[in-house]
């Protein structure tokens, strides 16, 4: 079966490697490009980018997130949120309410249109990623799963 062409720029590169981990590094950035090409196109279509997923991805998971709780989770500064959280909140795709407790910070929740974006984000993600788990099997997915785990807990 002929391989299906790749979007140019793609392919991994032939580079010379420089260390005995080098392969797994590239793998891991290619590998991240192709999770997220489809999931960029389909953003890009809506005017976004990586940046508000990743915040569109978070305050899905925990509606009624405070600024500062993003901040932590995302670590980013509040000057790299503060734009891409705008344009979420003037697109209405995400909305931001006072604290009752904390008068000072901000509550974040989507809105319904923001989960659909959200959702078809990480869905075209998810395919991928179980597209990849059904072609490794379920040792190759647990041995990912093991690695990618050892590498978070650095954060």
């Amino acid at each position: 079966m002929a391989k299906a062409p790749q979007a140019a720029g793609l392919h991994r590169a032939s580079l010379t490697k420089l260390h005995d981990l080098d392969a797994a590094l590239e793998l891991m950035y290619y590998g991240w490009r192709g999770m997220t090409l489809e999931a960029d196109a389909y953003l890009a279509k809506q005017g976004l980018s990586r940046p508000h997923h990743r915040i569109l991805y978070v305050v899905a998971r925990r509606p009624d997130i405070a600024i500062g709780a993003l901040i932590e989770i995302l670590g980013i500064s509040k000057q790299a949120l503060n734009r891409p959280l705008n344009l979420l909140v003037e697109r209405k795709l995400v909305t931001s309410k006072r604290s009752p407790e904390q008068h000072r910070s901000k509550l974040l929740r989507l809105t319904e249109a923001g989960r659909r974006i959200e959702q078809r984000a990480s869905d075209h993600e998810r395919k991928v990623l179980r597209e990849a788990f059904d072609r490794v099997g379920a040792s190759g997915a647990a041995g990912w799963m093991g690695v990618m785990e050892a590498i978070a807990d650095n954060n």
